[in-house]
């Protein structure tokens, strides 16, 4: 029997098919309708330019018309077919019940009992065609059916913790801590990200989805699109690079801020500096960082400026970390998170202080763009301006006293307020303060050793004489001391006068801590008295 090929048909410009017209047309709507009824034995021609699947695909359907509908339709043709049946308009309306496109829907239907493999190997084939699947639900289905076998292996793993992303990360069912049990909790939670990280950024963002509205584990999640970006690098070229960092930083924002790790933040910073990735992504990943900037290191921080910047490190940058954790953290800024990061900070200030070419206004937002309540100290910058100040020798007057009016004296040490006397690059005006900040401090202690003695009922009238004339005698040590001081004498002075302060503080301290032990021997005397039931004579008259 002679096989007929009167239509020529021209798949994408890639291939050309010579087919048996009659055949083709009693299953496709669309060539059927380009036809006609026309038996003509002259050669027809059909070009297609958008053929979905290539020649590859228009194959498969072709072969499934010559095999009167008899064709094995499995995971790995099956979203191919379906587009081709799509594409030619293979519905019933054409050829009853054999047609491809139910075919095709009703293996679609059976997807629940697809392996795992199946299940790979059609999203695969799926990505290639992600409009088309995605606009007929097929897409979806195969979506909801992945992530469904994920959360039944989950649920019977052990379950992540989202305390600590970068701990051990996981509890176990039982109460075995042993290291072999860990390893083995963990590679059952992450056994698919290998699997997983052959799909294209598109479909791992639609996956992600519907893990997460399936209130999937976010710690899991994260540590994926880590390994996932990781993976992708390998052998993808600056575009794609960037497209998956875009994606991957766009999902990570939309995870629970405590399932992410800062370690593989800072990581994904790194190769975003080289990167020039959209500005919305960049803002959410310094808002990411910056939220949890507390968990960083100083070698986190100290990250090289942009090209074509002068300064040595991006302090731009740090400002933008410590913008998004002022103002984003809300009611989770603890004291001791701030304390934190204001340690951090200290440090990357005495970092960066010795460039050259950090100006002024920089260095100083940086010493002020934490709230005063964040340090109990402000020693370690005290020595920061210090050598800020000596590198830039330069400056003018006015950024001087900008910077040294920056300066929390009250929070000074006696240490670094006797060093800041004898420091010939801090103005006179700026020793006269940390003076008056260490009278201050005499005063208070003065003051509290006297409210500790109002409310204090002392059994002794001649130790209350004894202190109240040893509190006098010093508080008017402190007025004369007061009245003495001459805001315009030079630094040696102030540095003598500061050392008597220090001194008498010193002293007073013993005169408390020894008239405490003395109160504190006669109210037990007291109250041993009142318990006895003889009347033993009064102590003190």
């Amino acid at each position: 029997m002679a096989v007929c090929c009167d239509l020529e048909v021209d798949v994408n410009g890639k291939e050309t098919f010579l087919l048996d017209k009659k055949i083709i047309c009693s299953f496709s709507g669309r060539l059927s309708k380009l036809f006609g009824k026309s038996t003509g034995a002259k050669r027809n021609k059909v070009i297609f330019h958008d053929f979905p699947g290539g020649a590859e695909n228009f194959e498969l359907m072709s072969r499934f018309c010559y095999n009167n509908g008899k064709f094995d339709i499995n995971p790995s043709n099956i979203f191919l077919l379906y587009s081709a049946a799509q594409f030619m308009e293979m519905n019933n309306s054409v050829s009853g019940n054999c047609n491809l496109l139910e075919k095709t829907k009703k293996s679609i239907e059976e997807i629940s009992y697809w392996t795992w493999p199946d299940l790979l190997v059609a999203l695969k084939h799926c990505q290639d065609l992600q409009q088309v699947a995605t606009s007929s639900g097929i897409l979806e289905k195969c979506l909801d059916s992945l992530v469904g076998r994920l959360a039944m292996t989950s649920e019977a793993s052990p379950c992540a913790s989202t305390s600590s992303p970068d701990s051990s990360g996981f509890r176990l069912s039982c109460d075995t801590k042993s290291t072999e049990s860990l390893k083995n909790s963990f590679s059952r939670a992450t056994w698919w990200f290998e699997d997983l990280s052959v799909l294209s950024p598109n479909l791992i963002e639609m996956l992600i989805k519907s893990m997460v509205s399936r209130k999937y584990n976010h710690v899991i999640i994260s540590r994926f699109l880590f390994y996932y970006q990781k993976s992708k690098f390998y052998t993808a070229s600056c575009d794609e690079k960037r497209k998956v960092l875009e994606i991957v930083i766009d999902i990570l924002y939309t995870l629970d801020p405590s399932s992410i790790s800062s370690k593989s933040l800072f990581g994904i910073l790194r190769v975003v500096l080289s990167l020039n990735i959209n500005k919305s992504s960049r803002n959410k990943l310094e808002s990411m960082i910056g939220s949890q900037i507390d968990q960083a290191t100083l070698d986190n921080l100290l990250i090289p400026s942009p090209y074509g910047t002068s300064y040595l490190y991006d302090v731009n940058l740090v400002l933008r970390f410590l913008k998004a954790f002022l103002h984003g953290g809300g009611w989770q800024l603890s004291p001791m998170r701030m304390k934190k990061v204001a340690s951090l900070i200290d440090l990357y200030i005495a970092e960066v202080a010795p460039d050259p070419c950090l100006k002024s206004s920089k260095f100083l937002a940086l010493v002020v763009a934490l709230p005063d309540s964040a340090r109990d100290s402000w020693d370690e910058l005290y020595h920061a301006m210090d050598i800020y100040l000596e590198v830039h020798a330069g400056l003018s007057e006015e950024e001087k006293i900008k910077i040294c009016c920056a300066l929390n004296y009250e929070k000074l040490s006696t240490e670094a307020c006797i060093q800041l006397s004898q420091n010939a690059k801090f103005r006179s005006k700026s020793t006269v303060k940390a003076l008056i900040s260490q009278q201050l401090k005499l005063k208070n202690l003065l003051q509290g050793t006297n409210d500790a003695k109002l409310y204090t009922d002392s059994p002794c009238s001649f130790i209350e004489t004894r202190a109240k004339a040893k509190k006098d005698e010093a508080s008017e040590q402190i007025v004369l001391f007061s009245e003495r001081l001459d805001i315009s004498a030079d630094n040696e002075n102030l540095r003598t006068r500061l050392q008597g302060m220090q001194w008498r503080v010193t002293e007073l301290e013993k005169v408390c801590k020894k008239m405490q032990t003395q109160m504190a021997k006669i109210m037990k005397s007291k109250e041993s008295s009142h318990s006895t039931a003889r009347s033993l004579p009064r102590l003190c008259s």
